[in-house]
C-alpha cells in the first residue's frame, strides 16, 4: 500500500525523546484506503505499518484513556 501521501503526526506528549514514539495518519485524504487509520514506529518510518478501522482505533484510544493496558 502506498502511504507516501499520508500526513503523519505524533503526540505532543512525545516531546524530544529521540524519536521513540509512534506516528499516526488518518488516511481520509488518500485515495487508496480513506476509511483507515495507519500507525508506524517513528524510528522506522519505512518499516511496517498497522492499519485500523476508525471503530477499532477509537476502541484502542478509549482503552488507553481508561488505563486498560496496565501502563
Amino acid at each position: 500500500m502506498d502511504l507516501s501521501n499520508a500526513t503523519w503526526v505524533k503526540s505532543s506528549f512525545s516531546g524530544d525523546n529521540g524519536g521513540n514514539c509512534v506516528e499516526v495518519a488518518n488516511l481520509r485524504d488518500t485515495a487508496d484506503h480513506p476509511d483507515l487509520i495507519a500507525v508506524r514506529d517513528s524510528k522506522d518510518p519505512e518499516g511496517p505499518k498497522l492499519l485500523f478501522t476508525p471503530t477499532k482505533w477509537n476502541a484502542f484510544l478509549n482503552g488507553v484513556k481508561a488505563d486498560e493496558f496496565g501502563g
